[in-house]
This record gives structure tokens, C-alpha cells and sequence, in this order.
């Protein structure tokens, strides 16, 4: 719809703002025209009086008629030398209703006077006094009727409201052109350019080139360049690291294989006779595994296969504890103690089998941490929940993460800070709480140690909801 259009909406509210200034200028004009057209009957009747004046004979009553008629009053009185004369005079057909003195009348006198006559409809009998013209005594005096008045300042209302709404069309119509040359087209321009650019934003040809005059388009449209030109980079690389991704996935998969037979095969050197293989054997075992699970960790990255979060019900104190267990015995002679503070009856609504992947790596890696500095160390897991969350801190007292390893936590292949390790732990562990609707955060990492918070947010989206209802009804508490 037109009205809708930028343009269209400029020249309605410019015709407007036209029609108003216009109205703003109509009262004090007719004010004025009105003021004009009693000067001018003061100075017709002036004019018969002095004539009269000038014979200094007595003129018939039709010719007095006639000057009257001419002069548009039924009387006139002159004041000259302190003496009051009426100079001309005929019958006047009603009441004078109102005096109006013109000499010196203020600007909002006249605004009112003005608005008075044109609200009032009906004919009535006013006195008019005025200064003569010329100093032609002190002042004079008539009585005339306001219909004609009327009349004319109603046909002088019309002419300047046809004048402004003439005025308004044009003024209107050349800003309305003016405003599509320098604003709507740059406007469209840029739109078109992120039309075209959505369709394929891997062309650089299609990104913007700022052209615009006005600064603030031109700003719009650099801002846009940048933009286009930073998303078609990114784009760029994600191409290549999907192609690189498919590749590393197809070599990972091979050298799986071939590091299978290769595990295999170590396997069996423990139980040779020669002391030397045998010795050698464990590191070999360890080494090889550690390639194995790279490639494992690769491929299942590369897939990104991670199913929905099957919601259930389960005390958390059990899953908790089940893990503390596994992490003792890896533990072996490690000096790491476990510390827990889970309330015994708390229980979440999550996937058991994915919390369980995420707090394993979690209290694994600080496991790990601890073990690396030789010295002794604990590992907190505590639990709790909100009206709006429930939430569970993994911390220990080992080093603290690497500076490098910070500003690339959640990044898959960067974030690993430990010797043999894929960076792709916490990157899973970040997507699987994501895929659940929380978030997984590094509090701090200092020489103190490292803590880490899980939020799972307690209101489920309604086709989750569903879903949990359905398996929460029929699955027993882990």
C-alpha cells in the first residue's frame, strides 16, 4: 500500500504539517483582512462626509442615500475640532450590538474580534471608530452591519485555504520526489544488494560497494560491506573446514583400523620372553590407545551425531556417587580425595546417560590435573537447585587451566590443555548441557584450582515436556 511506503507516509505528514502551518497563518490573516475591510469603510465614509463638508449646503436625501450605500454604514460622525457632528445619517433597522475601537487595538483583540464574527452567523449592528485619514479631525465614527463582513471574510478564508492547500501539494510533491531521489533509492539500492547477496553469499562479487552522498547512508552501507565482507570470509572457512573435516574423518577411520591391529599386536608383546619387549610393551599399549581414542573422538565429532536429551527423572546422589567409585579406582595411588555435597534427595529431570559423560569428563580432566603436579589434591562435585535451575560445581585444587587453554575452553581441537588430549572433551560436554537448555561456565582457574558450574534450566519447552511426561511416567529413578 502507498501509505505504507517511506515516501508515501513523507508526503502525507509534509501536506499535513503544510496544512497546519497554514492554519497557524489563517487566523491572524483573517484577523488582518478584517481590520482592513473596516479601515476601509472608516475611509469611504471619510470621504462622503468631507464632500458634504465642502458644499456647505444641505444635500437631498437621496444622494445621502447614496452615500451612504456607497460607503456600505447607515451613519457617520466626525469629531473635528473637540465637536461631535453627525455628518451623514438614515434609519438604522435595529440595536447596535458591539463597539469596536480600532485605535491602537492589540494584535489578540483583533484575533478575537475576528473569530467572533466568523462564528456568529446571524446579521447584527456594530459601531466602528477609527482615526480619520490624514488627520482629517479626531476621529470618525460609523454604523454599519456585519453580514457583508462576514460574507467577505469567509470568501477571503476560502481563497487562502485553496491557496495553502495548493501550496501544500507542491511542497509536498517536490519533497516527495526529493525524498525518493536521495533517500528511497539508496535505500532499495542497499536492499537489493542484501537480496542479491543472500542468495549467494559466497560470492564476493556480490558484496556491497558504498556509493551513497549522505552520510548516513554511506555509513549504513560500509557497516553492511564490513559485514558481508567478514561473513563471506567465515563462510569460506567453514567450507574448508568441512572439506578438511571430511578428510580428517576418512584418514581417522583407516588409521583406526590400522592402530587396531596395531593395539593388538602390543598386546601380545607383553607376554614375550625378552625383557627389553616387555618392558617397552606397556608404553607401546598406552600409546597406541591414546591414538586409537583420538581417532574414536574424531569420528564421533565429525559425525555430530549426539542424540536429544531423553529427559527422565533420577536422583542425582546416585549417578554422583557411581562416578566418584570409577574415579577412585582410576585413581589407583593417587593422593586425590573426593568430596561431595549432593542434598540426598535431589533429583533432576535430564539425561542420565549425557550428565553422566558430562561430569565424568569433567571430574576426570581435574582428576587428571591433579595427577600431573605429583602432589595431593580434591575434587569437590556439589550439588543444589533455584525456582529456576538446578546446578552442580566441579572444582579441585590442582593448577588451573593454561592461559590457552581458557580463551579456547568450548572449541573443539583448541581448548585441550593436557599432553595426549583431543580438546574435544569439554566441546562435547558444553553441546550435550546445550542440547538440555543450560549452559556449562568456568567460574574460575588460578593456581588455586579450576571450578566449573552446570545449569539446567527446570522449565522444559512443551515438546520436551511431552516428551518427559511420556518416559517419566513409566521409568523408575536411576
Amino acid at each position: 500500500m502507498f501509505l505504507n511506503s517511506l515516501s508515501g507516509r513523507f508526503l502525507l505528514l509534509t501536506t499535513i504539517f503544510v496544512m497546519v502551518a497554514e492554519v497557524l497563518i489563517f487566523v491572524p490573516s483573517v484577523a488582518r483582512f478584517r481590520e482592513d475591510y473596516l479601515l476601509s469603510r472608516l475611509e469611504r465614509a471619510q470621504i462622503a462626509s468631507l464632500a458634504l463638508l465642502a458644499s456647505d449646503e444641505m444635500i437631498d436625501a437621496s444622494l445621502e442615500k447614496e452615500l451612504l450605500a456607497n460607503a456600505e454604514v447607515y451613519n457617520v460622525v466626525l469629531r473635528r475640532d473637540e465637536a461631535r457632528q453627525l455628518v451623514l445619517s438614515s434609519p438604522i433597522p435595529g440595536p447596535i450590538e458591539a463597539t469596536y475601537d480600532l485605535r491602537d487595538a492589540p494584535s489578540w483583540v483583533l484575533i478575537r474580534d475576528a473569530v467572533h464574527v466568523l462564528l456568529t452567523p446571524q446579521n447584527r449592528i456594530i459601531r466602528v471608530i477609527g482615526d480619520p485619514v490624514r488627520q482629517a479631525g479626531l476621529l470618525i465614527e460609523v454604523t454599519m452591519d456585519t453580514q457583508p463582513l462576514r460574507t467577505a471574510m469567509i470568501d477571503y478564508g476560502f481563497r487562502i485555504l485553496l491557496l495553502s492547500a495548493v501550496i501544500s501539494i507542491v511542497t509536498a510533491a517536490l519533497l516527495f520526489f526529493a525524498v525518493r531521489r536521495f533517500l528511497v533509492a539508496p535505500i532499495r539500492r542497499v536492499v537489493a544488494s542484501m537480496s542479491a547477496y543472500s542468495e549467494a553469499p559466497e560470492d564476493a562479487r556480490r558484496v556491497i560497494e558504498p556509493r551513497a552522498g549522505i552520510a548516513e547512508l554511506r555509513e549504513a552501507e560500509e557497516a553492511l560491506q564490513s559485514m558481508q565482507r567478514q561473513l563471506t570470509g567465515a563462510l569460506r572457512q567453514k567450507e574448508r573446514l568441512a572439506q578438511l573435516g571430511g578428510a580428517v574423518a576418512k584418514i581417522s577411520h583407516d588409521l583406526r583400523n590400522a592402530l587396531t591391529t596395531a593395539q593388538l599386536l602390543a598386546d601380545r608383546m607383553e607376554n614375550s620372553a625378552d625383557p627389553a619387549v616387555s618392558k617397552a610393551a606397556p608404553k607401546l599399549v598406552a600409546s597406541v590407545t591414546r591414538a586409537v581414542n583420538l581417532c574414536e573422538a574424531t569420528l564421533a565429532f565429525g559425525r555430530a551425531e549426539e542424540p536429544p536429551p531423553a529427559l527422565t527423572r533420577f536422583v542425582l546422589n546416585g549417578l554422583v556417587a557411581d562416578l566418584i567409585e570409577a574415579e577412585r579406582l582410576a585413581a589407583g595411588a593417587a593422593e586425590v580425595d573426593f568430596v561431595t555435597d549432593v542434598p540426598a534427595g535431589l533429583t533432576l529431570r535430564a539425561d542420565h546417560d549425557q550428565l553422566l559423560r558430562v561430569l565424568t569428563n569433567l571430574v576426570r580432566n581435574a582428576r587428571q590435573a591433579i595427577e600431573g603436579t605429583g602432589r595431593p589434591g580434591t575434587i569437590e562435585v556439589a550439588a543444589g537447585e533455584t525456582d529456576a535451575d538446578w546446578w552442580i560445581r566441579v572444582g579441585d585444587t590442582g593448577p588451573g587451566l593454561p592461559e590457552r587453554a581458557r580463551e579456547h575452553l568450548f572449541q573443539p581441537f583448541q581448548g585441550g590443555f593436557r599432553k595426549g588430549g583431543t580438546g574435544l572433551g569439554l566441546a562435547i560436554a558444553a553441546e550435550l548441557v546445550r542440547g538440555h537448555g543450560g549452559s556449562l561456565t568456568l567460574v574460575r582457574s588460578d593456581s588455586e584450582g579450576t571450578e566449573f558450574i552446570i545449569r539446567l534450566p527446570r522449565d522444559i519447552p512443551s515438546a520436551e515436556a511431552a516428551q518427559a511426561a511420556g518416559q517419566g511416567a513409566d521409568s523408575p529413578l536411576h
